[in-house]
């Protein structure tokens, strides 16, 4: 098998899934209403609520989504061989993952922008709506804390990938102001503009660190969660056009651009996949996973498939600036084809190496020792990046190596080898804290909506006390597991947790699917969920008997249970909802037309 064959396939499945079974979806089924006056010009304010270009929302949309799972998760995954990996990135991203963002969009803009806590509180009931907004406020805080680690872990003592991160800072907030005020609605231009100063940023990063600039963009790891979720309030707090839209959008050309970039290597390049089809580990008994692959490989590559944290973007920040109903196909359907298309691209990268220096780079020595394999590559490929790679586990920098082995095949960029790695480290860091900024933002909405039964103000979107309350509260949590270093341990219920937050997001979008009067198409949303739904809950269970039981981790075990019983609570009280809507016929005609989904 060669890479191209890849590429070529995954172009070919999402431009043929987009052109009919997206458009099917958002036509038939949703039935978008382009002339419907969307909540972003309805409550329009400024701030949170903010009509924005397409293409520009696209951006933030992708950028918000797309953290470390397309990049790291498929990565992971080459250990059951490429195969498993190809075929769930491919079907799961077409017929789940794309869809579930596709509804919860939809669905959230007919509510005025609410969250998914709300939703399913005015929609399925009080008892799921008190389940999910714990169980998403536990996900999202676990979430943030995880996906910061890797970024810490990334940008620590290390001024270039720190001056480059932050240069996207001040670069973006300029393109807010331009947008803003300077040249109203010139994309184009601040593009322009934007992009040029992003790739002078890139280059000046190995220059700046050999000057007196240095030592200060040297940070330890506590100093880095610091500035960290200090970012984080800052983009939680101020204008969603100042700073978080811009700098998504920004940071899109960097994610896309690389990955196009990878693409084109491919083609140029077109390495064979040495990784088999499936290996010996599918039957369980894996180095990196120790489980089967099913329902491993799923969990594992989380995000370049389906994801959970994605409903919480599209019950977040998009919904509140969406222009027009028909761009919900592109922003949400598009948006996760794509971040499939990086997850493919991961998958390929890391299989293009030599089975052997995989596992060599993915596990520790002692590990790799009684595996019995003997490195081929390793020693090159550690020459040409500049370091030793060997028992480096956690995917980023298998992908690094990956890609950079693809790179220096071409001729002339073969003696930018070195430099080429350490890029690829830190588009890995700035693709996952553009998921954090966006992600703390929505923390502070769940924590308004939460807020709100106790103090009412809090609810208010325009109330600055509440506003900066709650983006420090978000901010603080994760930013507290991350510097005390409690959340590297739970890092495995991150998956899980994630994915079965996916499962409750399916299980709403079957209650909209019925509650606008199509139940005939409830197939779309009902077939995923029973699918994410059972995998997950096993693969939750098997962490824990075979897992964090095992190691006396307690912590772990009762977040797990935790997050577990309340997924259960929702699905069997969604399922009662439904057999009464369906089959009792307590969803009257009337009911169905007074909808706002209709």
């Amino acid at each position: 098998m060669n890479g191209l064959v890849l590429v070529i396939i995954t172009a070919s499945v999402y431009a043929l899934a987009y052109r009919f079974y997206g458009a099917f979806i958002a036509a038939k089924v949703l039935a978008f209403d382009e002339n419907r006056t969307t909540p972003a010009y309805r409550l329009e304010n400024g701030y949170d609520y903010v009509p924005t270009n397409k293409w520009v929302l696209f951006g933030h949309h992708f950028a918000a989504i797309a953290g470390a799972g397309p990049l790291v998760g498929p990565v992971l995954a080459a250990q059951f061989g490429y195969l498993p990996g190809a075929l769930w990135i491919l079907i799961g991203a077409v017929l789940a993952g794309a869809v579930h963002d596709m509804v919860i969009l939809f669905a959230s803009v007919r509510h005025d922008g609410s969250s998914i806590i709300d939703i399913t509180r005015k929609e399925v009931g009080k008892v799921s709506g008190v389940a999910t907004a714990i169980a998403v406020l536990l996900i999202i805080i676990i979430t943030l804390a995880g996906l910061s680690l890797v970024v810490v872990n990334a940008l620590y003592n290390s001024p270039w990938g720190t001056f480059t991160v932050a240069a996207t800072i001040p670069i973006a907030i300029f393109m807010g102001i331009y947008m803003k005020w300077i040249r109203p609605d010139d994309v184009k231009g601040a593009t322009i503009i934007g992009v040029t100063f992003l790739i002078l940023s890139v280059v000046a990063g190995p220059y700046i660190e050999h000057t007196a600039l240095a030592r200060y963009l040297t940070f330890s790891q506590k100093e880095m969660t610091v500035i960290l979720a200090s970012y984080g309030f800052i983009a939680a707090v101020l204008p969603v056009w100042l700073l978080l839209v811009p700098r998504d959008y920004l940071s899109t050309y960097m994610k896309l651009g690389v990955m196009l970039l990878l693409a084109i290597g491919v083609i140029i390049v077109n390495p064979e996949i040495r990784m088999p089809a499936v290996t010996q580990f599918v039957a369980g008994g894996g180095p990196i996973i120790p489980g089967k692959v099913w329902p491993y490989v799923f969990i594992t590559i989380a995000c370049g498939a389906i994801s959970g944290f994605h409903s919480l973007v599209s019950s977040g920040t998009t919904p509140k600036m969406i222009k027009n109903e028909k761009d919900i196909l592109p922003i949400a359907y598009g948006a996760m084809l794509a971040e499939g298309f990086v997850a493919m691209m991961a998958l390929i990268a890391a299989t293009s190496l030599i089975p052997a220096d995989y596992f060599a780079i993915n596990v520790s020595p002692e590990v790799f020792q009684k595996l019995g394999m003997k490195v081929v590559d390793l020693p090159v490929l550690s020459q040409l990046v500049g370091e030793n790679v060997a028992g480096r586990p956690g995917g980023a920098v298998t992908l690094g190596v990956g890609m950079t082995f693809i790179f220096s095949k071409i001729p002339f960029l073969e003696h930018l080898s070195a430099y080429l790695y350490h890029f690829v480290i830190l588009f890995e860091a700035l693709f996952i804290l553009t998921t954090i900024d966006a992600g703390t933002r929505i923390g502070r909405y769940l924590l308004q909506e939460a807020g709100e039964a106790i103090y009412k103000p809090l609810g208010d979107r325009n109330w600055w006390p509440g506003i900066i309350f709650t983006s420090f509260l978000i901010s603080f949590a994760w930013g507290y597991l991350v510097y005390t270093g409690n959340i590297s341990t739970i890092w495995p219920l991150f998956g899980t947790s994630n994915q079965l937050l996916a499962a409750i997001a399916l299980a709403l979008g079957t209650t909209v699917i019925i509650k606008k009067g199509k139940p005939q198409y409830m197939w779309i949303t009902l077939i995923p969920f029973i699918f994410m739904a059972t995998t997950t809950l096993y693969a939750a269970y098997l962490n824990i008997v075979t897992n964090y039981l095992p190691k006396g981790n307690m912590l772990l075990v009762v977040l797990s249970i935790t997050i577990i019983l309340l997924a259960i609570i929702i699905i069997i009280d969604s399922v009662v909802k439904w057999y009464g809507w369906l089959k009792k016929g307590k969803l009257t005609k009337e009911a169905i037309k007074a909808s706002v989904f209709n």
